[in-house]
C-alpha cells in the first residue's frame, strides 16, 4: 500500500483533527470493552496511526501484556512512539510495514498473539481482505479479531452522510468498503455493535481452530455512546 500522503504530512496534527473525542473514540471503547482482554494479552494493532488504541488496551491488559503496532507511515509511528514513551508504556513494539504484504511470521512468533484489533484502517487499504487475513493468521486459536470501521450513517442520523462522506474522502478511506462484513464468514463466536447513528461498525470473532467458513453467529448491540 502506498503512503498516504495525507498521513505523513498531518501526523502531528492527526490527533486533532481526527474527530477523534466527537465521533470515534466510541468506535475504539467499544471494540476493546468487547474483546475483554485479559491481564498479560499479546495485542497486534494494525493501522495503528498515532497509537490511539493504546490507552484503552493498556487499561486491559496491563504492564505485564504487549502491544505491536503495525503502520505503513513512519510519522505516525513516530507519534506512537511520543505517545508510548510519554505514558512509560515499554510493553509497545511498533514496526513500520505494509499491513497488506507483511507476512505474519513477520510480526513475531506464529499466531502469537492473543487478540488482533484494526480500527478506522482497513477502509484506507485497498487490499483490505489482505490486512485482515494477515491479523487472523497471527492470532491464536481461540483469540479474538476487532474490527471497526465507517459506513453511511443510517435512520435519523442519515442526515449527517455528507458530512461523514466528507471526512473520509479527506481522509482517504472508502465509506463504502465496509471491511467488517466478511468477519461473520471468518471467525467464530461474531459479536456486534452499531455507534454513532450505525456510522461505526464494530466486529469481534474468535478464530477457529482450522480455516473453513463457520456459520454466522452473530450477536448485535446498538450503543448510544
Amino acid at each position: 500500500m502506498k503512503k498516504p500522503m495525507r498521513y505523513t504530512v498531518s501526523a502531528r496534527m492527526y490527533d486533532a483533527i481526527s474527530f477523534e473525542w466527537p465521533v470515534y473514540r466510541a468506535g475504539r471503547a467499544t471494540a476493546i470493552e468487547l474483546l475483554a482482554l485479559r491481564r498479560g494479552s499479546h495485542v497486534l494493532d494494525i493501522g495503528c496511526g498515532t497509537g490511539l488504541n493504546f490507552s484503552l488496551l493498556q487499561q486491559q491488559i496491563g504492564p505485564s501484556g504487549s502491544i505491536t503496532g503495525v503502520d505503513v507511515s513512519a510519522q505516525m509511528l513516530a507519534q506512537a512512539r511520543r505517545r508510548a514513551t510519554d505514558a512509560g508504556w515499554s510493553n509497545v513494539t511498533l514496526i513500520e510495514a505494509d499491513a497488506t504484504t507483511v507476512d505474519a511470521a513477520e510480526l513475531g512468533d506464529e499466531r502469537r498473539f492473543d487478540a488482533a484489533i484494526s480500527t478506522y484502517a482497513l477502509s484506507l487499504m485497498p487490499a483490505w481482505r489482505s490486512a485482515l487475513n494477515t491479523m487472523i493468521s497471527a492470532t491464536r486459536t481461540g483469540g479474538d479479531v476487532a474490527v471497526v470501521d465507517m459506513r453511511t450513517p443510517t435512520g435519523a442520523a442519515a442526515v449527517w452522510t455528507p458530512l461523514a462522506r466528507l471526512a473520509c474522502r479527506l481522509g482517504g478511506s472508502d465509506i463504502d468498503a465496509h471491511p467488517w462484513t466478511t468477519v461473520p464468514r471468518q471467525l467464530a463466536q461474531v459479536r456486534s455493535a452499531s455507534v454513532r447513528g450505525g456510522h461505526i461498525q464494530v466486529r469481534v470473532g474468535s478464530v477457529p481452530p482450522d480455516s473453513d467458513t463457520v456459520p454466522e453467529r452473530d450477536t448485535t448491540f446498538d450503543s448510544s455512546r
